[in-house]
């Protein structure tokens, strides 16, 4: 008998048209790409990508954290990993604000570099927004490979729906996670954290700073930049 009001296998069929466009568009440009059905199978992807021995540093990216990456890197211990996003059980930082600037800095001499996405558009560009810059200038130059890993949920139609995207959706539940559940006490105050709306504010705890839109890759370091698109609705 069939379930009428179950319409999960024709969204999966949207998701994966869309993301198999996307893929194609960021090879295009010299963007490694390649599609995953779920998690576990981008797990697989991503570490296979991982050589033995490779240093491994991380952006703060809850797509990431979902997979599962860095917990299997410390199990398998063939990796050293730089990991400035350590929590405890409260949200608390487990390292101090100074040494958790070295290691931003320090990951721009790694193997590996780790991080999502704010946004990927149908025609295969990267669109992301920053507060401290060290997510998006570590994708651009530093690392040998970089690996973005990026739900569905985050596929747009073009760079401007990916920066309303952002500013409207991204941000604001990025800025009140910090506030909420990592003790940024000063982002309370955050227009977007209040009201859920961007105000293109001046705030001194903004997150927002640096715009970049990587549309393609040099090609004498063509597929240092990796994609994996993966079929579930994954990160903010």
């Amino acid at each position: 008998m069939t379930d009428i009001e179950d319409i999960s296998a024709e969204k999966n069929w949207l998701n994966e048209e869309r993301a198999r466009t996307t893929v194609k568009n960021l090879l295009r440009r010299n963007i490694g790409a390649q599609y995953c059905v779920n998690r576990q199978e981008a797990l697989n992807a991503i570490l296979e990508m991982i050589p033995q021995g490779a240093t491994v540093a991380r952006g703060d990216s809850i797509t990431v954290d979902q997979i599962g990456v860095i917990p299997e890197l410390i199990k398998r211990q063939q990796n050293a990993v730089i990991d400035p996003f350590r929590w405890d059980a409260d949200g608390y930082y487990l390292d101090t604000a100074e040494d958790r600037h070295q290691m931003h800095r320090e990951a721009f001499l790694t193997d590996v570099f780790l991080s999502g996405t704010n946004a990927v558009t149908m025609d295969g560009k990267l669109v992301n927004i920053d507060g401290l810059g060290n997510r998006v200038s570590a994708i651009i130059f530093g690392p040998e490979k970089v690996i973005i890993a990026v739900g569905v949920n985050k596929i747009v139609r073009d760079v401007n729906e990916a920066m309303e995207r952002i500013h409207q959706v991204a941000a604001p539940i990025n800025a009140r996670r910090h506030y909420l559940k990592h003790h940024y006490d000063k982002m309370g105050d955050l227009p977007c954290v209040r009201t859920g709306r961007c105000a293109d504010c001046t705030h001194d705890w903004k997150i927002c700073h640096y715009t970049v839109i990587i549309d393609g890759v040099s090609i004498t370091e063509k597929g240092r930049i990796n994609v994996v698109l993966v079929g579930e609705e994954l990160g903010i």
